[in-house]
């Protein structure tokens, strides 16, 4: 489900917004900055200070999450499952991950969220519709970021 190219996009912008629902059924948006890819059908977070979101998954586990690179303008959303995994029970292969990606924070994380991905959708900006290129975005928008 996770095509080369979302999978290219999420190793390289780790940080994906977390979309869950909260208990009222409004919807809460929180970034997470230690994902890694388990699989073409799976990734995870580490859960360092995240009460609310980890209350949303034990209520209702259906979770989005979204990937972005502002430089080039493309996004991928992803739409799957979570599980909650306390980490020193964890697998394996979640404990191995996050010592290999994230070791200076790994001590600092609770548990991982796992989430079995359903569906994953890369998302263009409506710039590539009007013509412009993968490397025009790259140096205008790195030029409005080198601005800042």
């Amino acid at each position: 489900m996770l095509s080369a190219e979302a999978r290219a996009l999420i190793t390289a912008h780790p940080a994906g917004m977390v979309a869950t629902v909260n208990g009222d059924g409004t919807p809460s948006v929180s970034p997470k900055a230690t994902f890694v890819i388990l699989s073409d059908t799976a990734l995870a977070f580490g859960n360092i200070r995240s009460p609310g979101t980890l209350a949303n998954i034990r209520r209702q586990p259906n979770v989005e999450v979204c990937f972005i690179d502002v430089v080039l303008r493309k996004a991928v959303r992803v739409t799957g499952t979570a599980s909650i995994h306390r980490k020193d029970g964890a697998d394996a292969e979640l404990r191995e991950a996050f010592e290999e990606r994230w070791a200076a924070y790994h001590s600092y994380m609770s548990s991982f969220v796992k989430i079995d991905v359903r569906r994953a959708e890369l998302v263009l900006s409506p710039a590539y519709d009007v013509g412009f290129t993968e490397e025009e975005l790259r140096q205008t928008n790195l030029a409005k970021l080198n601005a800042l």
